[in-house]
C-alpha cells in the first residue's frame, strides 16, 4: 500500500543511532543514508518497499511533529512488541502506552506507543493472537 514514509529529524546522527538499535529487532535495516546530507533509509532488503526514512526537513526549517500522526510499525509477535518498546526507551525514546492488549482495535491488538528523540508517535503493533 505505501511506498515509503518519512518523519523529519533535527539531529540526523542521534535519530540513525535510535532507529538503527530499535528496527533491527523488526527485520529492518539501514540501507542508505548520507549523514552529510541529513538522510537515511530503512528497508527489509536493499531497493524494497515499503521504505522508512528519516531526513532533515528538505525545506530548511525546523523539524516538527504531526498531530495526530503515528507511524506504526507490525511486528511478528508480541515479544518483538515488548523489544520495540524496551529499546526504544533505552535509546531515548518516551514512553505513550506500554505493551499491551488494546481490544478497542479488535481482540488480538497488542500494541505499544512512544515518542522518538524529536517527538514523532511511533507504535509497534501485532495482530496475531498470543
Amino acid at each position: 500500500m505505501f511506498s515509503h514514509v518519512t518523519l523529519g529529524t533535527a539531529d540526523i546522527r542521534r535519530s540513525v543511532a535510535f532507529y538503527d538499535a530499535l528496527l533491527g529487532g523488526l527485520g529492518l535495516a539501514r540501507q542508505e543514508a548520507d549523514l552529510d546530507k541529513g538522510y537515511a533509509g530503512y528497508a527489509a532488503a536493499p531497493e524494497t518497499t515499503p521504505q522508512f526514512w528519516i531526513l532533515k526537513p528538505i525545506d530548511g526549517q525546523a523539524a516538527s511533529v504531526g498531530n495526530g500522526v503515528t507511524i506504526a510499525f507490525e511486528a511478528a509477535d508480541r515479544a518483538a512488541v515488548d523489544r520495540f518498546h524496551a529499546t526504544a526507551l533505552a535509546q531515548g525514546g518516551t514512553d505513550e502506552g506500554a505493551p499491551g492488549l488494546r481490544p478497542h482495535y479488535h481482540a488480538d491488538y497488542y500494541g505499544a506507543y512512544l515518542r522518538d528523540p524529536d517527538g514523532n508517535k511511533l507504535c509497534c503493533v501485532c495482530h496475531r493472537p498470543g
